[in-house]
């Protein structure tokens, strides 16, 4: 369930009412301890006894070690199944919070009230959990379903721009994978700022709530949620790997790109569709060189990804805007043309 909250916070406070647990946790990291709690707490009616844990802001603190300490923090203050953990922060929160709640004694339930809009727009969307491992994204986590998803807009003013930048790009791509008018909509501003965006959040928290409706265990429909993803996380991972972290959206961004290009190599849109597409992600998204890294590299890690099956790269690919096929096969030299097409984007004479 995804509920807007007012400026008193009164969803939240009636799902506690109503609930009563038996010990609240707040889960958020240095940043939204010192920008977002001070709200959060001014707003939060209740006599049950709550403890605030932080843990480090970022990428690098999604491990299983951060997973381990708090399994152990839980457990000092002795926390029950009928306890309640909030996960106040951006995906890295939403992500390890959710999985460190449905491991704990099995599960106890926990609410996400994301703070970025990567988070608010898809992260904290769907029910997947997850932490990274050996510079490998999100390979071990659950399926696992927030009670509930609570949104307060006012929170992207706490954001600098780059944040900003990266949860735009799921936005954009809920747009081409599933609405041409929500697409429309996102490439008509002419800037990204918290005010411009935030109009069109709930659609896009609609958008990915549909689709996870549909296929909550990603065996079919879900599986276009990930367009951009199987070379951006690749991608992704290997900037991680030489310590050179790079904002997810950006690195979906690039992902899109290379995927669009794929979706015309395979002629599933026409080149004027794909020059469209790939010139409005450039229009917001700054051009991050791959040249360091080999096809060889990038191929062996999108060989890993958690949707492959029987050692075959599975793509969501689009086939107009707005519409994306799943599980779709392409050859080797395909992709090494799409890569090739990247790294040229940037010399004279491309589009």
């Amino acid at each position: 369930m995804i509920s807007i909250l007012d400026q008193e916070f009164s969803a939240l406070n009636q799902y506690i009412e109503k609930e009563n647990p038996s010990q609240i946790f707040i889960l958020a990291d240095e940043n939204t301890h010192e920008k977002c709690i001070p709200l959060l707490l001014a707003n939060l009616e209740t006599e049950i006894p709550f403890e605030i844990i932080e843990i480090e802001a970022g990428e690098d603190a999604k491990n299983i070690n951060t997973a381990t300490q708090l399994w152990e923090i839980l457990s000092e203050f002795k926390a029950d199944r009928k306890s309640l953990l909030l996960n106040l922060g951006g995906g890295v929160i939403t992500d390890m919070g959710g999985f460190v709640a449905s491991t704990y004694k099995r599960g106890i339930k926990f609410l996400n009230i994301p703070t970025t809009l990567l988070a608010m727009c898809d992260a904290s969307i769907g029910g997947k959990t997850g932490i990274d491992h050996q510079y490998l994204k999100n390979i071990v986590g659950t399926f696992a379903n927030a009670e509930h998803i609570l949104v307060y807009p006012k929170f992207l003013e706490t954001l600098d721009f780059t944040e900003l930048r990266s949860g735009f790009a799921e936005m954009l791509k809920h747009g081409l994978i599933a609405c041409e008018n929500h697409w429309s909509d996102l490439i008509a501003i002419d800037e990204i700022t918290a005010e411009k965006v935030a109009p069109h959040i709930e659609n896009s928290m609609m958008i990915k709530e549909n689709v996870v409706t549909k296929d909550f265990k990603e065996q079919n429909i879900r599986k276009t949620l990930n367009f951009g993803h199987t070379i951006g996380h690749a991608v992704e991972s290997l900037f991680l790997k030489t310590n050179k972290i790079i904002p997810h959206g950006e690195a979906v961004a690039l992902g899109m790109i290379m995927e669009t290009q794929l979706s015309l190599l395979e002629n599933l849109i026409s080149e004027e569709t794909a020059e469209k597409v790939i010139q409005q992600i450039r229009r917001f998204y700054p051009y991050i060189s791959i040249d360091e890294f080999s096809n060889e590299e990038i191929l062996s890690l999108m060989l890993n990804d958690k949707k492959n099956e029987n050692g075959k790269i599975n793509f969501s690919i689009l086939t107009a805007i707005g519409k994306c096929n799943y599980d779709y096969k392409v050859t080797k030299a395909a992709i090494i043309q799409s890569l090739d097409f990247y790294r040229n984007l940037n010399k004279k004479g491309f589009f």
